[in-house]
């Protein structure tokens, strides 16, 4: 029986176009301070068409859009049937508890290639598109009324490099107090 691998990515996604799911590819090109080569969302400043409206000159906190693989089980159970890349994600991963992370944490892919974890994803409706009511299993609230959400970490690269499916991904916790992720 083999050893199930450690932090690894299990695929990568990208567009050029607005929509909302991404098509899978055999390796993404991350740019340090910009994000994907090639996909929609890749630049210095917000590219989320939502974001452009209110503020385009803000800073782009959302380069790089990553999901557990763990999530698509979790979700198969209760009828919703996702694949990588369908919730729009650039990075699939497993073996990492993405939503566990600090504000801050540096995760290192593959050879080169450095991102920084910024937040959550503060997902929108168009989900429900995907398949109906997987909305309210992406996001809710818990029994204390905090909101809880599941769908995907955004990141900012900070050393660039090409990022395939196999790759190990390390994890480096950033130094100080424990900064809980908060949407972005």
């Amino acid at each position: 029986m083999t050893e199930p691998l450690p932090g690894h990515v299990v695929a990568v996604s990208r567009d050029d176009a607005h929509r909302f799911s991404k098509p899978t590819r055999e390796s993404i090109t991350l740019i340090a301070g910009i994000g994907v080569e090639g996909d929609a969302h890749a630049g210095a400043t917000v590219q989320h068409l939502s974001r452009i409206k209110r503020d385009p000159t803000t800073p782009n906190l959302r380069q790089v859009h990553l999901i557990h693989a763990e999530l698509f089980d979790d979700i198969a159970e209760r009828g919703h049937a996702v694949t990588p890349g369908a919730l729009g994600e650039n990075i699939t991963t497993s073996g990492i508890d993405l939503l566990g992370l600090a504000r801050g944490t540096l995760l290192e892919l593959g050879d080169d290639a450095v991102i920084e974890i910024t937040g959550l994803r503060n997902p929108c409706a168009q989900i429900n598109g995907l398949s109906e009511g997987l909305m309210k299993e992406l996001v809710y609230a818990d029994d204390n009324g905090a909101t809880v959400r599941l769908a995907g970490v955004m990141s900012v690269v900070l050393a660039g490099g090409v990022v395939r499916p196999g790759d190990s991904i390390r994890v480096l916790p950033p130094a100080g107090r424990f900064e809980p992720l908060q949407a972005v």
